[in-house]
């Protein structure tokens, strides 16, 4: 039987392979015991020099366990368990360790923490909220420093300086939001000194479900105010109204459209700047030759058309309207204002990204929880985490008592008071879990009427409730809680208690995870002490009227059961945890889905990071302007020259097209007697080497990559802004394509990356255009 449980439980064969490795570690406990505190702290720079010498982490494990261990018992006055250490050897190894509640998940996490913080790379210790990270700091952060190791907390009122010395501790704890948040502001920064983080090394993730699963569905996002893009597009189209024909250039061939010269004093004098075509002017440019293309080279019903107040785009090819699409780069918005609807710009999505992808990008990833079991395929197939259930210290001995079904909810509320009286009066402390702050509220009138003292919690006050969670285990006490609140505090058992059977934990309802429920029980009956469990649930729950609550009122019916007293029925339980497993798939589904669409992104959000990076490192960027030139050069040429024959060259056009892109001054007149396009090329790539001659020695080399650096830092965020709302926008209604047998993930990516080449095509463009002014 045993071998059969190893085959279809993994956990068990890693578990005993791991143990051969704590039977070493804890072999050493006497050889560590008497080293002096100094010879204990030079084990770190022991580690350190091994390292350099070529030996792997693996090759330290268990002396670098042993330090640890012997370091937490001088310090905070706890050694590790061999079960603790099995947990950390799973978390070393990159895997996510099951550990039931009050297994000391904190204390485990110092060991792989320090092991893997000896490359100098840094170690993130994820939390899900201020207060575990500051608390978890704090009191383990006594054993890494003790050892010779900086330490440090990420908190969200935090200035640059004091975020950037956190990041380059040794260990870094924060919760998972800010670490995300951080990453996008990293890569919103317009210089290198304002970026606080550093390579993503390696991360343990404590309550890793409910990070990697419970909040997969909603990505991070940075909104920033649109109000005064908004007002530029206004202003914009005001201005473009007041143009005559001399005021613009249009182009029908390369379908452009952009102000004369006449036009630019005129925009000038109109906004009152001496030169809108400076670096501190070029949002307002771009807006004004967003609202000029808008006006000048789109028509209301041939390109769009307006339904109910918005803008459709109608596709140029087959007719049809595009649901969902927006045109690119500023032009939408120009539009909106120029049909005078809403502009969609009033909050935009500046920077975003899903959990999961920015957790993948994680050289190693770890995770802790007391349930993760349920989640095994997403951790597996999403993150390529492996769960390991570790055993506990002592045998659970927690009573798990059978569902309590009743045929409303307020009957159920009264079961609830009587079970919780007759408990009270014995003295047997009693956690009740409600789904939300609105059960727990209507719960805690029931027991005031009853006369019962409780206290009342809900997940508002993070510190305030890890202090009322641990107190819950006292003599006498009663507590209402929403299932996650006090999530990650120990409940430690009063004096007495365990007499009593323990901390008896009722759940009012039965979660759509069984995760959760799982996570409500493990409250009760930590390191083998007593303890019950009990749900009591209604026909009105929302999972049971999913499941079907028609079949158990038959079942009532049918053995004339009163509707005051409660079903109690192991088959029923099961019909439960079976409609559970249903949501789970569903949910899943649903988080697979996020992370399909967010694939699509991530590739270009990869692209135009890692760009971005390389012009904020100060890398001499001329080489890729120079590229972007040639880039344009070509395409004008293609543009009117298309033919090889000479006689159908359009001359003027092409003349006009250089103007715009690159002199505005010159005549080129030397194209009028050109042979072939490789002279037309040849003579303006050496006007452009000339120009960026003399530029380079008026402004000096170093002072033009500047300048060079500045224009593509802000015309890249610029587009790179705008595209993330126009592939939202697309996102929003490409879940109809799936009405003509199109698969929207693939519809979206092929759609996505059209904008996404649109959006490289339109930098290059704009970049060429403003460097070409210096």
């Amino acid at each position: 039987m045993a071998i059969i449980n190893e085959i279809f439980d993994p956990s068990k064969r890693d578990v005993k392979r791991l143990r051969r490795s704590v039977d070493r570690i804890v072999a050493l406990e006497s050889t560590y015991e008497k080293l002096s505190d100094e010879e204990l702290r030079g084990k770190t720079r022991e580690f350190k020099e091994r390292l350099l010498k070529g030996e792997t982490l693996d090759d330290l494990t268990v002396e670098a366990f042993a330090t640890v261990r012997e370091a937490a018992f001088r310090t905070i006055q706890l050694k590790p368990y061999p079960v603790q250490l099995i947990g950390g050897l799973v978390l070393h190894e990159g895997n996510i360790a099951e550990m039931q509640t009050g297994e000391g998940k904190t204390l485990v996490a110092t060991l792989p923490t320090y092991l893997n913080a000896l490359e100098g790379k840094g170690v993130y210790i994820v939390t899900v909220n201020d207060y575990l990270a500051k608390r978890d700091k704090e009191l383990m952060g006594k054993v890494h420093q003790f050892l010779g190791l900086s330490v440090g907390l990420i908190e969200s009122n935090q200035n640059i300086d004091e975020k950037r010395n956190a990041y380059l501790s040794d260990i870094t704890y924060g919760t998972n939001s800010e670490f995300g948040f951080d990453y996008l502001r990293d890569n919103m920064a317009p210089i290198k000194q304002q970026q606080v983080q550093r390579g993503k090394n390696y991360a343990i993730i404590d309550e890793v479900d409910s990070v990697l699963v419970d909040e997969a569905r909603t990505p991070l996002i940075i909104s920033g105010s649109g109000g005064k893009s908004m007002e530029l597009y206004r202003f914009a189209d005001y201005f473009i109204r007041t143009l005559t024909e001399k005021d613009f250039e249009r182009d029908e061939k390369l379908k452009s459209v952009q102000l004369s010269e006449m036009g630019i004093r005129k925009a000038e004098l109109y906004f009152s700047v001496d030169n809108i075509t400076e670096i501190e002017n070029i949002e307002l440019f771009h807006c004004i030759n967003k609202a000029l293309y808008a006006h000048k080279m789109l028509q209301v019903d041939k390109d769009y058309i307006i339904v109910d107040g918005e803008v459709i785009i109608v596709d140029e090819f087959t007719g049809r309207t595009m649901q969902g699409r927006r045109f690119s780069d500023g032009l939408h918005q120009a539009i909106e204002a120029k049909e005078k609807v809403e502009i969609n710009e009033e909050t935009q999505t500046v920077a975003t990204i899903t959990y999961q992808n920015y957790f993948r990008m994680f050289n190693k990833l770890a995770g802790m929880t007391g349930t993760a079991k349920t989640e095994e395929d997403e951790f597996s197939s999403i993150y390529n985490l492996n769960v390991i259930t570790v055993p506990t210290n002592r045998p659970m001995i927690r009573i798990d008592h059978e569902d309590e079904v009743y045929a409303t909810e307020e009957v159920k509320y009264r079961a609830v008071t009587e079970e919780v009286r007759k408990r009270h009066v014995e003295g047997q402390p009693v956690l009740i879990g409600t789904a939300s702050i609105e059960k727990s509220e209507k719960l805690s009138e029931f027991l005031r009427e009853a006369e019962i003292e409780h206290t009342v919690l809900n997940a508002k006050y993070h510190e305030q409730e890890a202090a009322i969670i641990a107190k819950a285990g006292e003599m006498g006490a009663v507590t209402i809680s929403t299932n996650m609140a006090g999530r990650g505090t120990d409940i430690v058992l009063g004096e007495g208690v365990d007499q009593l059977g323990g901390l008896f934990v009722i759940g009012t309802e039965r979660h759509e995870s069984r995760r959760i429920d799982n996570q409500l029980r493990g409250r009760s009956g930590r390191q083998g002490d007593p303890g019950e469990s009990k749900f009591f649930l209604s026909l009105e729950d929302p999972l049971l009227r999913i499941f079907g609550s028609d079949r158990i009122k038959k079942l009532n019916e049918k053995i004339g059961i009163d509707e005051s007293e409660a079903i109690t029925s192991k088959m029923l339980t099961k019909g439960i945890e079976n409609a559970q497993k249903q949501l789970e798939g569903k949910n899943f589904d649903a988080r697979k889905d996020v992370l399909k669409y967010d694939n699509v992104m991530n590739r270009q959000r990869e692209i135009i990071y890692e760009q971005r990076q390389q012009v904020l490192n100060g890398e001499n960027i001329h080489p890729q302007i120079l590229s972007m030139v040639d880039e344009i050069l070509e395409a004008v040429l293609a543009a009117y020259t298309g033919d090889h024959l000479v006689e159908n060259w359009d001359i003027q056009g092409l003349k006009s097209a250089f103007q715009r892109t690159f002199f505005p001054d010159e005549s080129f007149n030397f194209i009028d007697s050109a042979k072939t396009q490789d002279e037309i090329k040849n003579n303006v790539s050496a006007s452009i080497s000339s120009h960026f001659k003399k530029a380079t020695i008026t402004l000096g080399e170093d002072s033009l990559n500047e300048i060079e650096r500045q224009i593509l830092l802000k015309i890249v965020d610029m587009a790179w802004m705008d595209h993330i709302d126009n592939m939202d926008q697309l996102k929003q209604g490409i879940s109809l394509r799936s009405y003509g047998q199109n698969d929207p993930v693939k519809e979206y990516t092929k759609e996505g990356f059209a904008m996404f080449s649109e959006m490289i095509s339109e930098i290059q463009e704009n970049t060429v255009r403003y460097v070409m002014q210096i």
